[in-house]
């Protein structure tokens, strides 16, 4: 039982770079979690389909795989933690490439500390939170979204704008308009208006 607990409160750190791993690292064990960390994708994909951690942090660049290869490798959209990628300012479209490949959310670097703990243990939460509940599942073309996308809009047809969305899902409001484009071209929609007609069976 203890392992499990263990395993619960790990957190698995992806990035080639050995100053991020080991600052990164010195932040989550001073918060109590048991860190782990993984210098290229290879390891890392290896471990992660054998144990369950409670975050994982992936550099979006990786020597080898890279990061969203690493995404698809894992199946993301169905990983039972959260999966952030780090990125730096000019990594914007491949964290967006990254999200689209069932990442949770991304921290752009350079971090403050407080700041990526309140994160992480926010995506801890609501994807604990999450797990059991279901979003819309029964309008056409429901099949084309990604667990992750049925949440977001759950929450977009409840009324929540991207920022509220964003506080309720553990992500970031650009990571909602992420979902929210992603959604809208899965199922035809030009507008939100729109949206909220089609999962309501009046479009």
């Amino acid at each position: 039982m203890e392992s499990l607990s263990g395993e619960e409160q790990a957190i698995y750190i992806v990035d080639d770079d050995p100053a991020v791993r080991d600052a990164l690292s010195v932040v989550f064990e001073t918060e109590g979690f048991t860190v782990e960390t993984f210098s290229d994708g290879d390891a890392f994909v290896q471990s992660a389909s054998k144990t369950q951690p409670a975050c994982v942090l992936l550099d979006v660049h990786m020597p080898g795989r890279s990061g969203i290869e690493i995404l698809k490798a894992l199946n993301a959209d169905d990983y039972p933690a959260p999966i952030f990628i780090i990125s730096g300012q000019g990594d914007i479209p491949m964290a967006v490439e990254a999200i689209r490949n069932g990442a949770f959310d991304f921290i752009e670097k350079p971090f403050n500390a407080d700041t990526v703990i309140e994160r992480i243990n926010d995506g801890i939460n609501a994807m604990r939170q999450r797990s059991e509940a279901g979003g819309p599942s029964d309008f056409s073309g429901a099949d084309l979204l990604t667990r992750r996308e049925r949440e977001v809009l759950n929450e977009i047809t409840g009324g929540s704008s991207n920022k509220e969305a964003g506080r309720i899902l553990g992500i970031s409001p650009r990571t909602v308009e992420v979902h929210r484009a992603r959604i809208m071209e899965k199922l035809g929609a030009r507008n939100a208006a729109e949206l909220v007609r089609i999962v309501l069976g009046h479009a």
